[in-house]
Parts: structure tokens; C-alpha cells; sequence
């Protein structure tokens, strides 16, 4: 393992602080104990060294030694190949694993993201649309959802990379009441961000974004 530097966006608005994917990458440093440094780059004119780590100009990525990766789900991926407070050793136990957080992103997120973007532009609730991706969203992966966390504090046994990644897709639904209906995804999501490494990343991005609003004037 060489240097690991997280780097995220200089400053973002006030809307998405506190939900920028650099804190998933943040909290599984901390669970890990692992240590790093942070960096930025811009949020407003992306310069092109940007796109060379990061080729849809988002954020995060992160760097290990001479390897640089982006996409949040693959950093995690990385981090757990690292240590085994984000992943199991076991064969079984690190496929269970791998299948939660793909079905964080690829099912749940999926559903979720849309979702939380017509909350973000204030969609009336009347519409064909809304309640296309409510009822998605909802029914065909909540629903589904639900049992599973119900009977289990974590979703792979012990606490993992697929619980940052899942109860980071649902914060987001959460923070719309998404989850008023789902007990157990909502009691899930209050697990999850009690967890000492969350509190301490979500607190360093709060911070990070605070002292790039001083130095914005």
C-alpha cells in the first residue's frame, strides 16, 4: 500500500454538504484506521488533469501509491481488499459482501438517485413522473428492502463496505422521508450513522467545505 490521498471538490454548495461520495471514501478510511490526506480540485472549471483521474469530471478519486481510482463503489472495493474491518476473509464472506454493494448501486441507488433529484427540483407529487419513480423506487426495491434489514443489524454479518455504500444510498432517501414507511431501513441508516467513523467523516467534509467558504470571501 503506498500514500493514500483522497481527493474532492474544492467547495460545493450548501445543498449537497454533507452527501458528496468523497464521505463513503472518508468513512471506510476511518473504520480501517488506514491513514490519509485529503486533496482538492476544483468545483468550478475543472481543469483537464481532473478528467485524467476522473473521466465524467466528478468526485471522488483516490490515489494509492502509482494507482489512481474513481467511482466510489470501486474505491471501497479497493479499501476492502486492504483491510478486514471492511471486508470478510472468507471466501463466502467477502461474496456476500461484494453482492450488497453492487446491489446498493446497481438496484438501489439506481431507484433512489432520480428519485431524490425531482425532491432536489420540487417535482409536484401529482405528476406521471413522480409517481413513475416513487412507485419504483418504493415498491419494486424498498419493499424488497425491508425483511432483509429487519432481521439483521448488518447486511453481510458483520459491519462492511456494502453497509457504508447501502446506508449511504438510503441517507439520501431519508433525508426526503423516503423511509417514513420502512422502519427497519430507517433504523438501519440510524445504526449506521452512530458509528464513530461516520460522525468523524461527515464532520471532516462539513468542515472542509466550511474553511473553503472563508477562504471564498
Amino acid at each position: 500500500m503506498g500514500e493514500l490521498i483522497l481527493t474532492t471538490f474544492d467547495w460545493v454548495p450548501d445543498g449537497p454538504r454533507g452527501y458528496v461520495r468523497d464521505l463513503r471514501v472518508r468513512w471506510a478510511l476511518e473504520e480501517a484506521g488506514l491513514p490519509y490526506r485529503v486533496e482538492s480540485t476544483p468545483f468550478q472549471d475543472r481543469p483537464a488533469g481532473h478528467f485524467a483521474h476522473q473521466p465524467f469530471g466528478q468526485a471522488p478519486w483516490l490515489t494509492d501509491g502509482d494507482l489512481s481510482i474513481f467511482e466510489s463503489g470501486a474505491i471501497l472495493l479497493h479499501l476492502g481488499e486492504l483491510s478486514e474491518a471492511l471486508m470478510a476473509t472468507d471466501r463466502r464472506g467477502r461474496n456476500e459482501v461484494k453482492e450488497w454493494l453492487f446491489a446498493a448501486l446497481n438496484s438501489v441507488e439506481m431507484a433512489s438517485l432520480p428519485w431524490s433529484l425531482l425532491q432536489f427540483t420540487g417535482e409536484s407529487q401529482d405528476t406521471a413522473v413522480w409517481k413513475l419513480f416513487d412507485g419504483f423506487l418504493k415498491t419494486s426495491r424498498l419493499s424488497h428492502l425491508e425483511p432483509v434489514l429487519a432481521e439483521r443489524e448488518w447486511l453481510a454479518g458483520a459491519f462492511s463496505i456494502a453497509d457504508i455504500l447501502m446506508a449511504d444510498v438510503l441517507r439520501l432517501v431519508d433525508r426526503f422521508d423516503g423511509l417514513a414507511a420502512h422502519p427497519a431501513s430507517k433504523a438501519y441508516v440510524t445504526r449506521a450513522e452512530a458509528r464513530p467513523a461516520f460522525v468523524k467523516a461527515h464532520a471532516d467534509q462539513m468542515a472542509h467545505f466550511a474553511a473553503a467558504d472563508l477562504l471564498r470571501g
